[in-house]
C-alpha cells in the first residue's frame, strides 16, 4: 500500500471544522450551565439541577470529542512528517491511527448529540402534556 504525503493533508479542513463545531458546541453549552446554575441559585430547582447534571455530562463528552479530534489532526501531521522522511511504513500506521481518532470522536459526537436530543424530548414532551 502507498500513501502520498497529500492523502493525510485531506484531513486537516475537515478535522478543524469538525473541532470549530465541537468548540462552539462547548461554549454554548457553557453559557446554558451558567444561566443555570444563576437560575438554581435562586430557586432551588430539582429539575434545574438535573439538567446541569446532563449538561455537565454533554462537556464531558464534547472534551473527549475535543481531544481525539485533536489526536486526529496531531497523528495526521506526524504521519505526514513520517512520509516526508520516507519512512513510509510507520506513517500508514500512523494515519491509520488518526483515522480511529477521528471515528471515535465522530461516534462520541453521536452519543452526545443522542444525548442532547433526549433532553429535548423531556422537554417537548412536558409541553405536550401541558396542552
Amino acid at each position: 500500500m502507498n500513501l502520498s504525503i497529500e492523502t493525510p493533508a485531506l484531513l486537516f479542513s475537515a478535522t478543524s471544522l469538525i473541532l470549530l463545531a465541537y468548540t462552539n458546541r462547548f461554549l454554548t453549552i457553557a453559557q446554558i450551565v451558567r444561566s443555570l446554575k444563576k437560575n438554581y441559585d435562586q430557586e432551588q430547582n430539582k429539575s434545574i439541577l438535573i439538567e446541569i447534571k446532563n449538561l455537565n455530562q454533554r462537556i464531558t463528552l464534547i472534551r473527549l470529542m475535543q481531544l481525539f479530534g485533536v489526536m486526529c489532526l496531531f497523528l495526521s501531521v506526524f504521519a505526514m512528517f513520517l512520509l516526508f522522511l520516507n519512512y513510509e511504513t510507520f506513517g500508514i500506521y500512523i494515519f491509520g491511527v488518526s483515522l480511529l481518532s477521528l471515528l471515535i470522536s465522530l461516534g462520541i459526537s453521536f452519543w452526545e448529540i443522542s444525548i442532547s436530543v433526549n433532553a429535548l424530548r423531556v422537554h417537548l414532551k412536558d409541553l405536550m402534556e401541558e396542552n
